[in-house]
């Protein structure tokens, strides 16, 4: 595996890094606290082009590849603790915009990407409701074909971007009676008639990303809106699934680099009985771990990069990556609180924060325990 940065890669990594240290942490305390948004600091993304990094320049994105664009996104981890936010903005690249790319036809991605990029709309995924859990195909939104179109009804749950979201990846059956075979995707914008956005949630953790329902009642989508063809909302959802898992943490692996450099810091700097808590094996270990933890998580990340680079499909490498990555930076919060003591159960400092983050990762997108089944199952278990 190649995990050689070059010079320029560098440069780009700690211009990215400074953009995030130094544009997007703002009263982000008290932003936490009041679970507050700010359109500010995504519209500045948008600017930025972060949101772009890896679509083609007829969109208004860099074209840079998967492995440089994920690279990237956990430099900008590294640089904002803002976790809500970068996970918002990975979602909708890896969620939203990464389906469009691969199954809009030339005018649904000349309409709705460049607007995506440049911050015009906000994407979110919508398969997720309250009766189906795990099992993510047993859905019940409907989508009753008519003249020139579909008419849609159902809500969606858990839904990140859902309260602010202007643009709609939704999944619904056409025919109940077909299983998966008759899910499609459909590409729903939010003002259309029928539709309606929820308050937004409040969550343990990620609290400055919203998250909400959606419903449908009774809503016209054109058919040139249907992305795909038809009943192919099972394969769209699976291929970008590849995406999601693998990547939609890169950039909390940026935040696992800073967490431990912050630890190490500390770890040096508090003293007990006259030597650096470092110094103590219990507090080392707990270091090492996190480094090892670490490195271990960039590199199914960086593989699964490697890999959808060179156009292979990747279901057991992101269930790995997405289980590794997630458990990982729960782990290391964990211990990142354990060194800091009484320093990191106080909100003040932050460090909590990053546990309360880290643990909807073992939930949402797969729970640990589905992407354990997924794995086996591709092993013929």
């Amino acid at each position: 595996m190649n995990v050689h940065r070059s010079k320029t890669l560098q440069q780009l990594c700690n211009d990215m890094t400074t953009f995030g240290r130094d544009e997007l942490q703002h009263d982000l305390l008290k932003r936490d606290r009041e679970e507050t948004f700010l359109d500010d600091n995504w519209q500045a993304c948008a600017v930025k082009g972060v949101l772009g990094l890896y679509l083609p320049h007829q969109y208004g994105g860099s074209e840079y590849s998967i492995s440089t664009t994920v690279r990237l996104m956990e430099a900008l981890g590294y640089g904002c603790p803002d976790n809500g936010l970068t996970l918002a903005l990975n979602g909708q690249m890896w969620a939203v915009q990464e389906p469009i790319l691969q199954f809009g036809t030339a005018a649904q991605k000349q309409n709705y990407l460049p607007r995506l990029l440049n911050g015009e709309l906000k994407g979110a995924h919508g398969m997720t409701e309250s009766g189906s859990g795990s099992n993510a195909f047993d859905l019940q939104t409907t989508a009753e074909p008519v003249d020139g179109g579909f008419v849609l009804n159902g809500s969606k749950a858990y839904i990140g971007l859902g309260p602010v979201a202007g643009l709609i990846l939704v999944f619904a059956t056409v025919d109940p009676t077909r299983g998966r075979w008759g899910i499609c995707a459909f590409i729903v914008e939010s003002e259309w008639k029928g539709v309606t956005r929820g308050a937004t949630q409040s969550k343990m953790g990620l609290r400055t990303g919203p998250m909400g329902e959606l419903e449908f009642k009774d809503v016209f989508v054109p058919a040139e809106n249907l992305l795909g063809n038809p009943g192919s909302g099972s394969s769209i959802f699976n291929a970008s699934m590849d995406y999601e898992r693998s990547f939609i943490f890169a950039s909390h692996l940026g935040s696992m680099a800073r967490q431990l450099d912050e630890s190490v810091a500390f770890a040096k700097s508090r003293s007990i009985s006259g030597n650096p808590i470092g110094k103590y094996q219990s507090i080392s270990n707990r270091l090492a771990d996190m480094k090892v933890r670490l490195e271990s998580a960039r590199l199914h990340m960086y593989r699964c990069a490697e890999l959808l680079d060179e156009g292979r499909t990747i279901p057991s490498e992101a269930a790995m990556a997405k289980l590794v990555i997630s458990e990982a930076f729960v782990s290391n919060s964990i211990d990142a609180i354990r060194i800091h003591g009484g320093r990191g159960y106080l909100s003040q400092y932050g460090v909590d924060r990053d546990l309360r983050d880290a643990m909807g990762g073992v939930i949402y997108s797969g729970t640990s325990d589905i992407q354990r089944n997924l794995i086996a199952g591709l092993l013929g278990l």
